[in-house]
């Protein structure tokens, strides 16, 4: 009488290497992206090119400043610089965003970003205030129409109402000399 045993299956060699091919694919994705030379900070906005969504913010209580309206974009070179006084990055960068105030070819529109009014009033009484309209966004709904993920951010909105630039994080005296004043003398320069 002959017992046969049934033998268990054996695992397919690619099975096993499965796991292996996947990690090597990912890893040649991610080695690709470092090699490419492409600064991998910079964020790609979907509003390059595109209007500046439209906005209405009402001005910041107890400060002699008109809330920000894109409309006023039109014909103007304008920096929009969301922030807000509970932000740490956002003191870092406010001594460059004064400085850029004194261009007078760009007008900086400040955009209060989930704020209490006070601590708003605090931080720019604080440090300085640059801008030439300043508009308050309490919930930060119209944050989201412009794609903002994280404060501060900046964009240069050119004489047309179209986002030509967008700068994620503080912003530095290298950053504004290296990558936002070409984007601004570009910006002057269309018509």
């Amino acid at each position: 009488m002959s017992i046969e045993t049934e033998n268990p299956p054996r695992p397919r060699k690619l099975f096993i290497l499965l796991p292996l091919l996947l990690f090597l694919a990912l890893a040649g994705v991610f080695l690709a992206q470092l090699l490419s030379g492409r600064n991998l900070a910079v964020v790609p906005s979907a509003l390059i090119g595109q209007a500046a969504p439209k906005t209405e913010l009402p001005p910041l209580e107890g400060v002699s400043l008109p809330g920000l309206n894109s409309v006023d974009f039109i014909g103007k070179v304008t920096l929009v610089n969301v922030w807000a006084s509970w932000c740490a990055p956002c003191r870092e960068e406010h001594p460059v965003i004064v400085e850029l105030s004194k261009d007078q070819r760009v007008t900086v529109a400040g955009f209060n970003y989930k704020d209490k009014p006070e601590n708003a009033r605090r931080f720019l009484g604080e440090l300085g205030n640059p801008f030439d309209v300043l508009g308050v966004d309490p919930k930060g709904r119209s944050a989201i129409d412009w794609g903002v993920y994280g404060i501060p951010e900046t964009f240069l909105v050119g004489k047309d109402g179209k986002v030509a630039f967008k700068h994620v994080g503080p912003m530095t005296p290298e950053s504004v000399r290296a990558t936002l004043m070409p984007e601004i003398e570009k910006a002057l320069a269309a018509q």
